[in-house]
């Protein structure tokens, strides 16, 4: 095709500008606030005295403290202002408490009010010298962290490890000394009001009453602004949408599709090779839901696992770091495989060699996956202390700067490899229809998880927190969800289903709505990390807009729905994918559950403030990044599958199977365990403190624990009803694979003809 006959946008350019406008924007304001993350971090001081200027620990200490901290996996097993796992205790709240109720008695008792206002302006005056560097500890402070010192010596040298932990995790005294320093700088950065203003540099997160660590007006003000937003953005989406049917799927209901046999449908090297892609996904699944049942057994038996001291071997800070980073592995490999079998569909043709990149890529995945698992164990039981090869520890970016690096490097060389199947199509392509918006989506992904190389256990803890949440809100709740949207359209435009040009405004609709509340929205995270108050409230304003387009999406899935059963019942050949379809179905459900319903209740910065790290979190942890990604990872798998093996090869019992287990199985688990126990937490840390609801005592009482053993039925027919089906499915999409195509094979879409009337025709 000639440059003159270039294909023209499909639809109105305004789209195009306004997501661009809405992006743009977006990200403006993000890089002013990580201006103001770097300016407004609660300061490290080059040294902490006491009254008489003698040292008690430097700042090299407190980041050494937090290096060692983090590469003994202790992110996955408490947290730090509020971030972390959630069997062990918030290490700032805990040390502020501990610390806070020592000077309290050397004031003269915490039950006398004279006492108590001494301590609390104690912890609220802030004596750190910015001219310096020094901080200056009172007498009974200094005391309490010689007292903090040997709780914590205590704490981590049990050699019964009756915590979860591995015996004597920490029983070098000079690594003890410096994580006690960490923690000692965390609570009097959650303490000390930030300097010109009323609250600490957390925004007097923890609650904690001895230090008078109460909610700010700003977080009741914002809150109050986020439910404003929520419910006039629903209502005026709802309002437009009802109104104006600019998306184009009401009156397609007429059209007769004639789809394509899969076994009629050629299969080029490369995607034959997805075959093994899906494969190694499934079985990473499966070893990511057994040591998340290991993870889990620890809060209803810690001590043993069925008799067996699990501790030893696999402890539960171990456990935890392998099952968040292999969900985000086989969630990944399903998108890789995905990007490479759609890719020649788009194009209509594939290059030479693509087979063999795929292979190459998928080699790369499993070295990264088994080294960065290797070094994560290394870390954690102390063998090696580097942070290259070893365990990074910070949650989500687990696996040692290596691994890190070189999966960066394997999500490009995936793009590269999508590109070259792009490449003869995109040039007779307006730059902003599917084929470009497809190519642009699936660069995101790379490039938005390689900002996490700029989280580095040697920053600050708050600077961290920063660069990390772009991984864990901006790369898995924006450009994941771009990439899906994007690839799903493409699904739904090769089997005929919507045409290019509806299928482009929903890619675009999706794009604008995710992008006004879902990049801002990413400081939801940060409200206590120690950031400006400005980050809590744009999180929380914008974060709230983020419903709003989970609300529109899972309307119009039912309509999508409707529309696929009547051409289903309408097409002249059977509809092959109707599994597949109900995945996506479940991902429209679980986004407007997970991520919408639960995800905006801890979101409020006063829920949030008195729940963070706790099983709420983890409730719409489970429900988002499984209901959504999980269901969508095995609706791809099972669309790619269907290709892959004969029909008679194929089969719908298992992918039924799979589904309804896999949907049973994790409402069971949000429903009969992890909902429950958080709003306990939840009614627990408003009412006694919030302490006190992170302590390990509180969370294996014996009604705590009685709900965690309720959850085992749901977690074995998640595994052996799910998982394994799905498994045996993708293990026959390698045994029974399909004979490769001619290699000048052009790909046709994936159904045989579109009747119906010229009104209908129309709509395209």
């Amino acid at each position: 095709m000639t440059k003159s006959e270039k294909r023209g946008m499909l639809i109105s350019k305004r789209w195009l500008h306004a997501s661009l406008f809405v992006f743009l924007i977006g990200f403006f304001v993000l890089g002013f606030l990580a201006f103001r993350t770097y300016g407004h971090a609660p300061p490290i001081p080059v040294s902490v005295v006491d009254s008489s200027g003698s040292v008690v620990f430097t700042g090299r200490d407190i980041q050494d403290g937090q290096r060692i901290f983090l590469r003994s996996g202790l992110m996955e097993y408490g947290s730090v202002f509020g971030h972390g796992a959630y069997l062990g205790p918030d290490f700032t709240a805990d040390y502020l408490r501990r610390a806070a109720e020592f000077v309290a008695d050397a004031n003269g008792g915490k039950d006398k009010p004279e006492a108590r206002f001494r301590t609390a302006r104690e912890f609220k005056e802030n004596r750190y010298d910015s001219q310096t560097g020094i901080l200056t500890l009172t007498t009974t402070q200094t005391a309490a962290h010689a007292r903090m010192l040997e709780h914590y010596r205590e704490y981590f040298s049990d050699a019964a490890a009756t915590k979860g932990l591995q015996p004597g995790i920490l029983s070098n005294a000079e690594d003890l000394r410096k994580v006690t320093a960490f923690f000692g700088w965390a609570a009097w950065a959650s303490a000390a009001l930030r300097p010109g203003k009323d609250y600490s540099y957390t925004n007097n997160w923890p609650p904690e009453p001895l230090v008078e660590n109460r909610p700010t007006a700003d977080m009741v003000f914002w809150s109050v602004l986020s439910l404003i937003a929520l419910l006039g953005g629903i209502g005026l989406l709802l309002a437009s949408f009802g109104k104006w049917n600019f998306l184009g799927w009401h009156g397609r209901e007429s059209l007769i599709l004639s789809f394509r046999r899969p076994g009629d449908v050629a299969l080029t090297p490369a995607q034959r090779a997805c075959a093994w892609f899906m494969l190694v996904m499934a079985a990473l699944f499966l070893l990511q839901t057994l040591v998340g049942g290991a993870t889990q057994h620890y809060r209803a038996e810690i001590s043993g696992f069925f008799g067996l001291n699990l501790a030893q071997y696999i402890p539960f800070n171990l456990a935890r770091t392998w099952h968040i980073q292999l969900a985000i592995f086989w969630v990944s490999t399903s998108f890789l495989a995905a990007g490479i079998f759609l890719a020649p569909m788009i194009s209509g043709r594939e290059p030479k060699g693509q087979a063999v990149l795929s292979y190459l890529l998928l080699g790369a995945l499993a070295v990264v996956v088994f080294g960065s698992m290797a070094g994560e164990m290394l870390g954690i039981h102390g063998i090696t202390t580097s942070l290259w090869f070893g365990n990074q520890g910070m949650e989500y970016l687990d696996l040692g700067r290596f691994w890190q690096l070189l999966l960066s490097i394997g999500l490009f060389f995936w793009v590269v490899i999508v590109f070259r199947s792009l490449r003869a199509r995109l040039p007779s392509d307006h730059i902003g229809n599917m084929p470009w918006l497809f190519f642009f989506s699936a660069l995101a992904i790379p490039s938005f998880y390689a900002v996490g190389l700029l989280s580095h256990p040697d920053s600050s803890f708050t600077v961290n927190d920063f660069w990390r949440f772009w991984v864990v809100h901006l790369w898995v709740e924006d450009f994941l969800e771009l990439f899906t949207t994007v690839a799903v359209a493409y699904i739904f435009v090769l089997l005929g289903v919507v045409t290019e040009k509806i299928a482009l405004r929903v890619v675009y609709l999706d794009i604008i709505l995710y992008s006004i509340g879902g990049v801002v929205g990413t400081m939801h995270h940060l409200y206590f990390s120690g950031e400006p108050v400005e980050h809590m409230a744009l999180g929380a304003f914008f974060s709230a807009a983020e419903v709003i387009p989970l609300t529109f999406l899972t309307v119009e899935a039912w309509s999508f729905v409707r529309l696929g059963l009547h051409q289903q019942a309408k097409s002249a050949a059977p509809f092959p994918h109707r599994w597949s379809v109900m995945f996506l179905v479940a991902v429209g459900f679980w986004n407007f559950l997970g991520a919408g319903i639960f995800g905006f209740l801890i979101n409020l910065p006063i829920v949030s403030y008195f729940q963070i790290g706790t099983a709420l979190t983890a409730n719409h942890g489970h429900a988002a990044m499984m209901g959504v990604y999980g269901m969508l990872a095995a609706g791809l798998a099972l669309f790619i599958l269907r290709y892959l093996m004969p029909d008679d090869r194929w089969s719908d019992r298992a992918a039924k199977i799979s589904f309804w287990s896999l949907n049973l199985g994790l409402a069971w688990m949000v429903f009969a365990t992890l909902f429950p126990i958080g709003l306990v937490q939840l009614y627990h840390s408003v009412r006694a403190g919030y302490f006190e609801a992170r302590q390990i005592d509180f969370l294996t009482t014996d009604t705590l624990r009685l709900i965690e053993w309720l959850r085992l039925p749901g977690d074995a027919v998640f595994i052996i009803g799910g998982v394994l089906p799905l498994l045996w499915l993708c293990w026959r999409g390698v045994r029974y694979r399909v004979k490769p195509a001619p290699a000048d094979i052009t790909h046709q879409p994936l159904f045989t003809e579109v009747s119906g009337t010229s009104e209908n025709r129309g709509l395209e």
